[in-house]
């Protein structure tokens, strides 16, 4: 019997939409990516991108435990001396508000260009409207 290798002929690829309101923001990502990478098929194969789409509404509507609001930061460098800017969770939800739901589906994601090609699969929306209702997609609990 030989090993079954995925390749882009014989991918089928769904959608599927998440609520992510009240839920808790790492809890959603980790299933969020597994969705992306492809995980949940039983025709897995690590080297190709056998994820389906993700359509994630009302990101702002997710959760934090503890008091992460305040002390959970995000991190940038222009790249200059003293260029390092610091951004808690509550003021970057405030100007992004679907930043905080793309950088922690980000960081679970494979840095490679398979894992660039996974992540264009990801759409995030801050409300309940989204743009892709004619690929009809599934609801997705998580």
């Amino acid at each position: 019997m030989k090993t079954f290798m995925a390749n882009e002929s014989t991918i089928t690829r769904k959608w599927y939409v998440v609520d992510a309101e009240g839920k808790t923001l790492g809890r959603l990502a980790t299933q969020v990516a597994s969705v992306l990478k492809g995980k949940h098929k039983p025709s897995y194969t690590p080297h190709v991108d056998t994820g389906d789409y993700v359509i994630v509404i009302n990101a702002d509507k997710i959760k934090l435990t503890g008091n992460k609001w305040n002390d959970k930061i995000y991190y940038k460098h222009s790249g200059y001396n003293s260029g390092l800017t610091e951004t808690p969770a509550k003021e970057l939800m405030a100007k992004m508000p679907t930043a905080l739901v793309e950088k922690a589906v980000k960081g679970m994601i494979p840095k490679t260009s398979l894992g660039r090609d996974m992540l264009r699969k990801l759409f995030v929306y801050a409300g309940p409207e989204h743009k892709h209702q004619a690929q009809q997609p599934e609801s997705l609990e998580v």
